[in-house]
C-alpha cells in the first residue's frame, strides 16, 4: 500500500511539473533572455528585413533606369526613322 501511494504521488508530481512547463511564456526582448540560437535568429530576421528594403530600393532604381533607357532608345529610333525617310525621299528625286 505504501508503494502504491508513493507511485501515485510521484506520477502526480511529474504531471504537475510537465504541465507547468507548457504554459505560455511571456514575450520579452530576445537579447535579454534568449539563448545563442535565438539571438542569432533575431539578427538574421533583422538582416533579412534590411536586405528586403535594399532590394526594393534597387528595384525602383532599376525600373527608373530602364524607363529612361526605353525613352532614349525610342528617341534614337525616331531620329533613325526620320533619317531613313529623308534618305528615301532623296532617292526618289
Amino acid at each position: 500500500m505504501k508503494i502504491d501511494t508513493i507511485r501515485v504521488l510521484g506520477m502526480m508530481a511529474a504531471v504537475i511539473v510537465a504541465a507547468s512547463g507548457c504554459g505560455k511564456q511571456p514575450e520579452s526582448n530576445p537579447s535579454e533572455t534568449a539563448g545563442t540560437m535565438e539571438r542569432a535568429g533575431a539578427a538574421m530576421d533583422k538582416a533579412s528585413e534590411k536586405t528586403a528594403e535594399a532590394l526594393k530600393k534597387a528595384a525602383e532604381a532599376t525600373k527608373d533606369a530602364a524607363g529612361v533607357a526605353v525613352e532614349k532608345t525610342g528617341e534614337v529610333l525616331e531620329k533613325a526613322g526620320s533619317a531613313v525617310d529623308a534618305a528615301g525621299a532623296d532617292m526618289q528625286k
